[in-house]
């Protein structure tokens, strides 16, 4: 696994915005941004092509606000 100065850039903003959901989705008990949170803060570092893991992020980064389920 190689690191560049995107692949860096999307990890950190990937962590911060992952540990954001989860949190959310831990304290409100909702399950969409709590596992879009644990996908955003897991699959950056399985992921090394960058264009993959950008689209990967964005999906997930926005997946709670498609998807409104109350599970």
């Amino acid at each position: 696994m190689s690191f560049d100065s995107t692949n860096l850039i999307v990890n950190v903003f990937a962590g911060i915005v992952g540990t954001a959901y989860f949190m959310y989705g831990w304290k409100q008990q909702k399950m969409v941004p709590l596992i879009s949170g644990a996908g955003l803060t897991m699959l950056p570092y399985l992921i090394d092509n960058n264009t993959l893991l950008i689209s990967v992020c964005v999906g997930l980064a926005i997946a709670p606000f498609v998807i409104n389920i109350d599970l």
